[in-house]
């Protein structure tokens, strides 16, 4: 029989969810967590095929995680309006740099290819093009976003374009990886599309490790912590 492992802290969602999904997989077992020293411990353990971190807190346990996996990462999977998207970084200390984000780029287009799908590739920026020169942090953004898409133009085969702030049109034109310009801006634009606008996220695929480890919001609802345990079964497979 299947183990999956997810944390269960102070969202009681988790509980439920379990009870949902043990429903309808009865052969996978669910074992529940109630530490992160206990998560990182079921991560590194062989005899369980997936862990889901669930509603403990991320920081200790990537922390940790990272003294044995160094080059963690994470892409936020959401499904949004008729399609799927990979969303990047959404650590708030991931992607600290065009090289991170470029590793993160390279790990999204592996994944989906991986999962039968053409990547199409999103690079965000904290202002238009033309918004060049308004303040350091802005033009520092608009450089390293050209830098990114530059670099995966180079090195891969994959559509890439370079939509500055223009996240709207990323997702009209149904981009399938969308490369925030840092962790802090994409974990604000996972929260505003998946806790305040209820659009479905299966989770953060977890890059860097060769466990399947999928990351949730402490906030997420029954649905989302359904959605990640399905997810987990299936990358488990």
């Amino acid at each position: 029989m299947k183990t999956i492992a997810i944390g269960v802290g102070e969202n009681e969602n988790i509980i439920q969810a379990c009870h949902i999904f043990k429903d309808k997989h009865p052969k996978t077992d669910i074992k529940l967590i109630y530490s992160d020293e206990d998560l990182v411990k079921a991560v590194l353990n062989n005899n369980i095929d997936a862990v889901v971190r669930g509603s403990l807190p991320a920081s200790n346990i990537m922390q940790e995680l990272k003294e044995y996996y160094p080059n963690l990462s994470r892409a936020t999977y959401v499904n949004g309006d008729g399609y799927e998207f990979l969303l990047s970084p959404v650590g708030i200390d991931e992607g600290t740099n065009v090289e991170e984000r470029y590793e993160i780029a390279l790990n999204c287009i592996d994944f989906l290819k991986k999962v039968g799908k053409k990547p199409k590739i999103a690079v965000l920026a904290e202002g238009r093009e033309d918004d060049f020169g308004r303040g350091k942090e802005v033009s520092n953004s608009i450089i390293e976003s050209k830098k990114l898409t530059k670099l995966i133009e180079e090195n891969t085969s994959e559509e890439v374009k370079n939509h500055f702030i223009l996240i709207e049109k990323a997702i009209n034109e149904k981009s399938n990886v969308i490369l925030a310009p840092n962790g802090r801006v994409g974990n604000i634009i996972f929260r505003t599309l998946v806790l305040l606008n209820s659009w479905p996220s299966y989770g953060a695929i977890t890059f860097g490790i060769d466990r399947v480890y999928i990351d949730t919001s402490r906030d997420q609802s029954i649905d989302g912590y359904v959605r990640s345990l399905i997810l987990a079964n299936d990358l488990s497979e």
